[in-house]
C-alpha cells in the first residue's frame, strides 16, 4: 500500500465531510483506515468571522477509510512557520464517492 511510506511521519488528512486533521500516521490498512497519533483537527474560520481559527487536540484518532478524501505527507518545517489561528478561508465543503 502506498501509505506505508508515510508510517511514523506527519500527515494531513482531508475527509469527505471537509474536515482537516494532522497527526503522525502510525497505522493504515488496505481499506484506507488510518490511525493518527497526536492528532489535531484544524478548524479554519471564514474571513468575515472574527473568531480565530483553531487547532483542536484529538490525541490518538482513528479515521475510517470510507471517509478519507486525501492523505498526504506534511512539510513540518513549513507547517511550523504558520500561525494557524490567523489563517482564514472558506470551508472545503463535502465530497462523495461516485
Amino acid at each position: 500500500m502506498a501509505l506505508n511510506a508515510y508510517l511514523n511521519k506527519k500527515v494531513t488528512v482531508l475527509t469527505l465531510d471537509g474536515r482537516t486533521m494532522v497527526g503522525i500516521l502510525i497505522s493504515c490498512d488496505g481499506s484506507m483506515n488510518l490511525v493518527l497519533q497526536d492528532a489535531v483537527e484544524r478548524i479554519i474560520r471564514p474571513r468575515e468571522d472574527e473568531e480565530p481559527s483553531q487547532e483542536v487536540p484529538l490525541g490518538l484518532y482513528i479515521i475510517r477509510g470510507d471517509s478519507v478524501a486525501v492523505c498526504g505527507r506534511l512539510d513540518e518545517e513549513l507547517d511550523n512557520t504558520i500561525d494557524w489561528s490567523q489563517v482564514k478561508g472558506e470551508a472545503l465543503g463535502s465530497t462523495k464517492h461516485v
